[in-house]
């Protein structure tokens, strides 16, 4: 089963999403930077910065499920961030999907994102990312792998370690400096590295 190869600690199942296809009926994008996060303090990976940091809740509780399905939620208000949930069955964590580059549907992409200037920019960011797509809060606990999904995810094969690069995760206030952000350096569609003015000093 392809849902298997996420259910390792959160680093590596972010590492094996870069280069994966996402697939949103008819639009498909190629994942090229990511963010692991772990979970709450009873389990294998502690996460403050994570949404499961403090335990089960009905917003994160597809955080705590099998590995493989779509977690959707609002930040500020607004925009739709996609993660994909990883790790065992009843352990927390989940890799938000940073930014990916339009491989299909360019002009469906282009019509629900007008303001981007180029291409690179349609998808870059976790909320232009949720919007390129289309995915809508409706799509939450979709299972990716299900051939009969209206969003599938596709894993590519391992990329090399000398084609991925890595660093601290952004706009976090707390765990700011574990570095669980990953991303394709060749790919001009990464986002810049934003540090939260609310994290602690380095």
């Amino acid at each position: 089963m392809p849902a298997d190869e996420l259910v390792v600690e959160p680093p590596l199942a972010a590492r094996r999403l870069l280069g994966a296809t996402l697939w949103s009926g008819p639009v498909a994008v190629r994942i090229v930077e990511v963010e692991a996060y772990g979970g709450d303090p009873a389990g294998p990976w502690p996460d403050t910065a994570s949404h499961s940091g403090r335990g089960r809740t009905t917003r994160n509780a597809v955080m705590f499920g099998p590995a493989g399905v779509l977690y959707v939620y609002l930040s500020y208000g607004m925009h739709r961030c996609v993660n994909v949930t990883s790790g065992p069955d009843g352990t927390a964590s989940a890799v938000l999907l940073r930014s990916a580059e339009v491989i299909a549907g360019l002009e469906q992409v282009r019509a629900r994102r007008p303001t981007a200037r180029t291409d690179a920019d349609l998808a870059r960011g976790p909320g232009n990312l949720g919007s390129a797509l289309g995915i809508t809060l409706a799509d939450y606990g979709t299972p990716l792998f299900d051939p009969r999904s209206a969003i599938r995810l596709e894993l590519g094969g391992a990329l090399p370690a000398e084609a991925i690069a890595s660093g601290p995760r952004v706009g976090v206030s707390t765990a700011a400096d574990i570095a669980w952000r990953f991303w394709i350096p060749s790919s001009p569609a990464v986002s810049a590295y934003r540090r939260s003015p609310r994290a602690e000093p380095f």
